[in-house]
């Protein structure tokens, strides 16, 4: 009888537990929809709302941006996505911390230079403050 009751209790733990990460794992899903989201419409608010003000942004490029330079250069122009698609999403936690794992394939118009499609590999790395997932780094590579 023991032997059952704690093993009842012990798959009830396990699947709370795993409901629970299950809802974080969706709440940033969401987060990182939203971002792609707001990074098409350069729509500053969104951007501001959903990055911190720690952030560190990595083009793939070598170009480092913190949250200001980040937003500017999007709601500006010189930063522009027409498009972005998201594929192999992978997100793992530590704590308060989440590691987002994906590839993009988009269209950029920059300002002053042509269309062009891009293929990255990304790790963002989100942080769950006052219940929200915040964006507090990214990190973009050229995909071969």
């Amino acid at each position: 009888m023991k032997k059952t009751l704690f093993a009842s209790m012990m798959l009830l733990l396990l699947q709370s537990l795993s409901f629970a990460q299950g809802a974080e794992e969706r709440a940033v899903a969401s987060t990182v929809e939203k971002l792609r989201t707001a990074l098409i419409a350069a729509n500053e608010t969104e951007l501001k709302k959903l990055t911190s003000p720690s952030l560190t942004y990595g083009h793939s490029n070598g170009l480092i941006e913190d949250q200001k330079e980040f937003i500017r250069a999007l709601t500006s122009g010189e930063s522009k996505f027409t498009k972005i698609e998201l594929k192999d999403q992978t997100i793992t936690f530590s704590g308060d911390v989440a590691l987002v794992r994906h590839n993009l394939f988009g269209d950029t118009h920059n300002k002053g230079k042509d269309p062009a499609s891009v293929r990255l590999g990304v790790l963002m790395v989100f942080q769950k403050v006052k219940g929200n997932w915040i964006l507090l780094g990214r990190q973009a590579f050229k995909l071969l």
